[in-house]
């Protein structure tokens, strides 16, 4: 998946995070003002190099020599901040450009956000950052903080500088930023970069995310999105990032907007499914973005990420001094995906030597509400050396004889020496607050309740199982392109925006699909006719270009098994259509074998301007807009993207025989999804396409094609 040529830009963004010298263009000495907050928070936040004031109406701000202009500015400016009005920008870009600035964040808002007037002075600032390669950061941002001691770097109007950490932060709201900034200083979280990309004119996401990759300061990133600007770009980028460079970085992003604009009109079952949230899910799955949904679900996860370590597999045990908690943490274990380890029995007679009578062997292992610090620190040795234990969670709640702090002490010296993951929840606020800020020293993840100390560990395990899981390609079919593309042309050349039954079926049997025996009719004598040519049972079905759903117009007879029952049938869906679609226009009667027995399921393309081509997945049938049970992806899929997309359905289970019903042809619907992949990138004519139901039989039996649709573009 290719870059597009306006992304292979020859600037790099080391001027944003590293420059040697800043300007700040509409720096004040009004106290309230932008201006004087971000000057005074690059002026006393340490910054290394060399900062300039810019005012004409001033002639110095907070004791430094103000300038009127950038061009008196003596030698060169690595970074220009811009806090100018709207409609100035543009002008003092350009001195921007004169100067050589090496690169621009522009924090004044009134650009796209107000309107079309903004949006054009937006457009010019952007093509001319363009066309002379300088990076731009903005506008209508809070600015970039970079937290190195080397750059100590605080070009934004945030409240203070964030503390020192190994975590990213890439937002599109400025408003949020500077919660999270005063959430983080609470939390005792600290930052490598800050960025706040407001509407990006110039740098999006992408360009962010492929530096900071890169970034040896940086071990975990988050991003806070509204929309994405390169959506399939940014697949291939994050995959890279996240599961396949050296140093592997996971991603968590927050994504608000959680509908897509079209859904409303769209012609298909897909094409209404697709307009959903789910499409941001697949694309984030396919980069290996884990998905939060909150800012407090970021935080918790990106503390456990932090770490620097990853559990080899979902395999857990916990350590506690009170049953219900590890109660409560056992079952939150198993609802995000964790197993429960089964303790070897050496591991089991090493804490008998260590704990009382009363305390509790298995998993979880209870130390009883008396421990003190020699029980934890046994019961957390033994446990972590137990091969089929992956990580620990260690859950002290504060009672009058428990040593806090002490214990606090023990969960950080075993964390520092072992290198499974160890997760800690010292439940509670005042009695507790010594022993977290020993956890904090010792760099122990730290969870108020256990369920959020689980549910991070959940999020860490499937982030293990995407590193691990197996490298896979795209799988390339021999098809009949010359037939599909003849097809499609017909189609084009009349104007159509659908294909006939009898068309769709050709295109997908061109690319390989399973399609049972059928004939358009177009009387009730034609039905019995083609009905006694394929044999019976058959099925009858109204041919119309404006019916999509042919359930809801009496359009389908099922199940006929001789000439007198076909044509009685035909009759009666010609009576019935037109009562129920006046407009319709018909073609006739799909007259069709039926199919062997099977489970219903659906396969779906819809082409986005956006996003391109979304392939879908799901439980089918008549109520599929209903149940919802579907997936999403991006064509095109790997191997490896079609078996998980089956295995993603809430309902797979079925998939896989239950009470007695055999096992479902799973191999060859990972083929259909693959052929629909390659359909979709072929046949770029194509809009939507439903192929509902298709019908999977038992293993070895394969899958068939029963109805289809296929829209074209205008």
């Amino acid at each position: 998946m290719a870059i597009p040529a306006e992304m292979t830009r020859k600037f790099t963004l080391d001027a944003i995070f590293n420059p040697r010298s800043v300007a700040v263009i509409g720096a004040s000495r009004r106290e309230e003002a932008v201006g004087h907050a971000v000057f005074k928070n690059i002026l006393t936040g340490g910054y290394q190099g060399t900062v300039y004031p810019v005012n004409p109406k001033a002639e110095s701000i907070l004791g430094v020599r103000c300038y009127h202009s950038l061009q008196e500015i003596p030698g060169t400016i690595d970074l220009a901040v811009l806090i100018v009005p709207a409609d100035s920008a543009v002008s003092v870009f350009q001195e921007c450009v004169q100067k050589e600035t090496k690169a621009v964040v522009i924090i004044s808002a009134g650009f796209k956000e107000i309107g079309a007037q903004g949006a054009a002075l937006e457009q010019e600032i952007g093509r001319i950052a363009r066309e002379h390669q300088i990076p731009l950061v903005g506008p209508n941002c809070l600015g970039v903080i970079n937290t190195d001691p080397a750059v100590s770097l605080n070009a934004s109007f945030g409240r203070t500088m964030p503390k020192l950490g190994n975590i990213a932060f890439i937002s599109q709201s400025g408003a949020l930023c500077t919660a999270v900034l005063d959430y983080a200083k609470g939390a005792n979280i600290g930052f490598s970069k800050f960025i706040s990309m407001g509407n990006k004119a110039l740098v999006t996401e992408l360009e962010l995310l492929q530096y900071l990759g890169q970034d040896d300061k940086t071990d975990v990133i988050l991003m806070y999105l509204e929309d994405l600007v390169y959506p399939r770009e940014m697949i291939e980028v994050c995959r890279q990032i996240s599961g396949d460079d050296a140093k592997r970085k996971p991603i968590l992003a927050i994504k608000s907007g959680r509908t897509l604009e079209g859904a409303k009109a769209a012609s298909s079952h897909t094409g209404s499914l697709a307009g959903s949230d789910e499409v941001f899910t697949a694309i984030f799955a396919q980069g290996g973005i884990l998905r939060v949904d909150s800012v407090d679900e970021l935080f918790d996860y990106a503390k456990a990420f932090s770490s620097r370590k990853l559990p080899r597999r979902n395999r857990v045990a916990i350590v506690t001094n009170a049953g219900g908690p590890g109660i409560m943490a056992t079952d939150a274990c198993v609802r995000y995906g964790l197993e429960m380890a089964a303790l070897k029995p050496k591991t089991k007679e090493a804490l008998k030597k260590w704990l009382p009578p009363t305390a509790g062997l298995n998993n979880p292992v209870d130390v009883i509400g008396d421990a003190q610090h020699d029980r934890y620190e046994a019961a957390l040795k033994n446990v972590l050396r137990d091969p089929h234990v992956d990580a620990v969670i260690a859950i002290l709640t504060p009672q009058a004889m428990t040593d806090i702090e002490q214990i606090a002490e023990v969960v950080g010296k075993v964390n520092a020496r072992t290198g499974k993951v160890v997760l800690a929840s010292f439940m509670g606020i005042a009695d507790v607050t010594g022993g977290v800020k020993i956890l904090e020293k010792w760099k122990v993840p730290h969870y108020r309740f256990p369920e959020s100390a689980a549910k991070s560990l959940g999020a860490m395990a499937r982030y293990t199982a995407w590193v691990v899981r197996p490298r896979t390609g795209y799988k390339e079919f021999k098809v009949d392109r010359e037939r599909s593309k003849a097809i499609l042309a017909k189609a084009g050349r009349e104007g159509r925006k659908n294909l006939t039954d009898l068309e769709t079926f050709s295109v997908l049997d061109a690319y390989g699909f399973s399609i049972l025996p059928a004939e358009i009719a177009r009387t009730a004598a034609e039905a019995g006719d083609a009905a006694e040519r394929m044999g019976y049972p058959v099925a009858l079905k109204i041919s119309s270009p404006d019916i999509l759903h042919k359930f809801d117009v009496k359009g389908v007879r099922l199940n006929l098994k001789n000439r007198g029952e076909v044509v009685q049938a035909a009759k009666g869906i010609f009576l019935d259509v037109p009562k129920k679609n006046p407009a319709a226009r018909i073609a006739g009667l799909i007259v069709q074998k039926m199919s062997p027995k099977g489970r219903e399921l659906i396969l779906g393309l819809k082409r986005d301007p956006r996003f391109g081509a979304i392939l879908m997945f799901g439980m089918g049938g008549t109520y599929v807009e209903v149940l919802k049970d579907v997936t999403f992806r991006l064509a095109p899929i790997r191997q490896l993207g079609a078996h998980n997309m089956i295995r993603s359905i809430r309902t797979y289970k079925l998939l896989e025989g239950t009470r007695g019903e055999k096992v479902a042809d799973i191999r060859k619907l990972e083929e259909n999804l693959e052929r629909l992949s390659q359909l979709a990138c072929e046949c770029v004519e194509i809009t939507e396409l439903d192929v509902n139901p298709l019908m999977v039989h038992e293993k070895g039996a394969g899958c068939t094609v029963v109805d289809a649709r296929i829209l074209l573009s205008s």
